[in-house]
């Protein structure tokens, strides 16, 4: 059985890190404080709690479940006996970067590396270890327990075994994985981000309201949710982050985020997360409440 780590026990980290140990595998969760650990066992747990009152879990699976997972501040520590760790962390490039220098530093040389990222070049990544046949893209979708699709990237220099591994393993664990080459946004993002950022256009140039935008893409495209109310989701931090990985990557003006977007993310209204955005989140209740920016 493989020994998995996974770096960062934020919203995708311990989606992914509740997977593989629900599938079976050994996990060490690692993260830079206790505080933000416990945060992440508490959302597994809840998240369990879920599966199991709909019948998709027992009791007994969910007490083996959290049984294999280990927690560590150290990334030294917590990376030692890994087969495969998986870096769940911010989408900022240097943070990455770094990461995967130390991870190079401390894991097995036979451990594979992949990395969560959802824009950001694998061969980049690479490119700063010694290994670079050994990292890939395992681009999970959120929420991970929840999702099937894995985006599996493959740098300029995977190997084909390691890209078949991971291909195996994320089958193993329910997932379907999804090929893909290395280009700014993969298939997920680049498709997505253009067509958010063309809703948030709309709305910038008022062809129509935050409730109109999002109502022609749930009845008339039958999207489950509105691409604005998906940005809040996404958080307007990550969805500006990935067009301008997008926009300098690929060098075309379409991937230009929208100056509403920009303006958001600089005052800090990003969404779910800060608990505004063109929706408020901090009502308490199911109901979609429009930002009061946004109102009418």
């Amino acid at each position: 059985m493989l020994n998995v780590a996974v770096i960062g026990s934020g919203t995708m980290g311990n989606g992914i890190a509740h997977v593989f140990a629900q599938h079976g595998f050994p996990v060490s969760l690692i993260d830079i404080n206790q505080p933000a650990l416990d945060r992440g066992l508490a959302t597994i747990g809840k998240n369990l709690d879920r599966q199991v009152a709909k019948g998709a879990l027992s009791e007994a699976d969910k007490t083996a479940t959290l049984g294999r997972l280990t927690t560590f501040t150290s990334v030294a520590e917590g990376v030692r006996a890994a087969d495969l760790v998986v870096e769940a962390a911010t989408e900022n490039v240097e943070l990455k970067l770094n990461i995967f220098r130390e991870l190079d530093q401390h894991a097995p040389a036979q451990a594979i590396l992949a990395s969560n990222t959802s824009s950001i070049s694998i061969t980049r990544i690479a490119a700063v270890t010694q290994r670079p046949d050994k990292v890939i893209g395992m681009h999970f979708m959120n929420p991970v327990p929840v999702m099937k699709l894995v985006e599996v990237i493959r740098g300029y220099a995977t190997s084909d075994e390691v890209t078949q591994r991971i291909m195996d393993l994320s089958r193993e664990l329910g997932k379907t994985p999804t090929e893909v080459n290395d280009y700014p946004g993969f298939v997920a993002n680049r498709i997505l981000m253009p067509m958010i950022n063309e809703a948030i256009y709309s709305l910038y140039e008022g062809v129509a309201g935050v409730e109109e935008i999002d109502t022609v893409m749930k009845l008339g495209m039958a999207h489950p949710m509105g691409p604005l109310q998906l940005a809040d989701f996404i958080g307007l931090d990550v969805c500006l982050a990935i067009l301008r990985v997008l926009h300098e990557g690929l060098g075309n003006q379409k991937y230009a985020p929208c100056p509403l977007l920009v303006n958001m993310v600089t005052a800090g209204r990003l969404g779910v997360k800060s608990g505004e955005g063109f929706y408020s989140w901090n009502h308490g209740t199911k109901d979609l409440v429009l930002a009061e920016r946004f109102r009418k």
